[in-house]
């Protein structure tokens, strides 16, 4: 019985030849075609459980096929793969739907995994990725929650950015709890925080009596994440000498110990992340620029908190839960008050800082419920209208677009609240027209209030 029936789109032959055999010896049929032309042929004329096309083909892009199969409305996994691999084709890639973006020459192991996995979820007919306590519903987490499924089933390094605080681990583990390597071990390292003299070894391992206080080997991260993930938090702190270092294992797919004499293979998937820019880095000379596209395969942004505010209750009452859970506690909750004067802050430590705001609080109020006396004296001192003063620019950039929505959501979502959900007196609250109301509702994705004569 036939595993499942895969078209292959690529202009080498060679590669729709090896394709081929060991598809078929893993038990699929398999179709090829070697253009834009030819895969969309074989799209309108068979069907397929899973597709894999070449991005750059000789009459255009493999994007073009993926397209015409979701005009078709059928619901194949694509994987997209390449030999000239950037960050931009990879998002490019997935967030117009392909599942999987690989580039040449690709791991066979990974590559038999990743067809498993995917036949198997489309079998069972789709599966939601739910991010545990990652929590937020503004339209970039939403994207970022979107894209979690897919950037999870690529083998490619994850380059994750943003300000301290902002969930940069939280989200490396949500990838690594989705992906093939989650029965894996998550390690986690901060490159900034282990002595220069210290690193080397920690993430390489060393022999014994390669240095001083050197009494026994040593096993470094790299052999002990072994088939699973290594992150590499605050990277752009890496000192110079081990970003060559690291450079060589993430191309070769090995590792020499410390004092070591023989390599050891590499089995682990890279996850780095860093509060910096890199490419300003890059262009200071304190950053290499080979190792910066190396690792920048895939790059998620985290928002500050300071752009996620209609996130902020949600993010609080989950942390009261929490909070009252761990300790034992009687169940609270949050005044509006409260919650507004949480909404009033800038939250320079973003949802950490929010995390151990609402942890003091609750592990200090002795009664049921949080008003804005119970919270900080500092958060109470300021203007209760602070969210309307202009954001500063990070150093890494804002998508303006992207920050525009987020606030014209927030600001569309209150103004509906305070009309009782009826868009036409809401739509004059904000000046706007009532036509232009109900095209950024629909593009926002705001529910549309019941048949009340509006």
């Amino acid at each position: 019985m036939s595993e499942g029936r895969i078209l292959v789109v690529d202009d080498e032959e060679s590669i729709r030849e090896f394709l081929t055999i060991l598809l078929e010896k893993e038990g699929y049929d398999v179709a090829t075609a070697d253009s834009v032309a030819a895969g969309i042929e074989r799209v309108a004329e068979g069907a397929f459980d899973l597709v894999m096309c070449d991005l750059k083909l000789p009459d255009g892009s493999g994007l073009e096929v993926l397209e015409e199969a979701r005009r078709r409305r059928v619901d194949w996994p694509f994987i997209i793969i390449t030999a000239h691999t950037t960050p931009q084709h990879a998002l490019e890639s997935l967030r117009a739907g392909a599942a999987e973006y690989l580039s040449k020459p690709f791991n066979v192991d990974d590559l038999k995994i990743i067809l498993r996995n995917l036949l198997q979820r489309r079998a069972a007919g789709g599966e939601r990725f739910e991010v545990p306590e990652f929590i937020g519903s503004c339209p970039p987490i939403q994207r970022i929650l979107d894209l979690i499924p897919r950037v999870a089933a690529t083998p490619s390094t994850v380059l994750i950015t943003g300000e301290s605080g902002t969930g940069k681990e939280l989200l490396a583990r949500a990838i690594h709890a989705h992906s093939a390597r989650a029965a894996g071990p998550f390690l986690s390292v901060n490159c900034g925080a282990i002595p220069e003299g210290l690193l080397e070894s920690e993430l390489f391992g060393h022999a014994k009596g390669s240095f001083t206080g050197a009494v026994r080997d040593h096993v470094g991260l790299f052999a002990q994440a072994r088939g699973g993930i290594l992150f590499l938090d605050e990277i752009g702190e890496l000192p110079s000498a081990t970003q060559v270092k690291l450079l060589r294992v993430l191309q070769e797919r090995r590792v020499r110990p410390v004092g070591g004499e023989r390599e050891l293979e590499v089995d682990v998937r890279v996850l780095a992340a860093t509060n910096r820019d890199l490419q300003a880095e890059v262009e200071a000379g304190r950053f290499r620029e080979d190792l910066y596209y190396r690792l920048n395969v895939l790059h998620l942004h985290l928002p500050p908190l300071r752009h996620r505010i209609d996130d902020i209750p949600e993010l609080a009452r989950h942390f009261v839960d929490r909070t009252c859970a761990r300790f034992g506690m009687p169940a609270k909750r949050l005044t509006p008050d409260a919650l507004r004067v949480l909404q009033a802050h800038r939250w320079p430590g973003n949802v950490r800082e929010l995390e151990n705001v609402i942890e003091r609080t609750v592990a200090l109020e002795s009664a049921e419920i949080i008003s804005s006396g119970s919270l900080p004296e500092h958060l109470r001192g300021q203007p209760t209208d602070a969210r309307l003063e202009p954001v500063s620019l990070p150093e890494e950039g804002i998508d303006l677009e992207e920050y525009l929505d987020t606030m014209r959501l927030s600001l569309m979502r209150r103004a509906l609240e305070r009309t009782g959900g009826h868009q036409k007196k809401a739509a004059e609250l904000l000046r706007l027209s009532y036509r232009a109301f109900r095209y950024h509702a629909e593009k926002l994705g705001l529910a549309r209030d019941e048949e009340d004569g509006t």
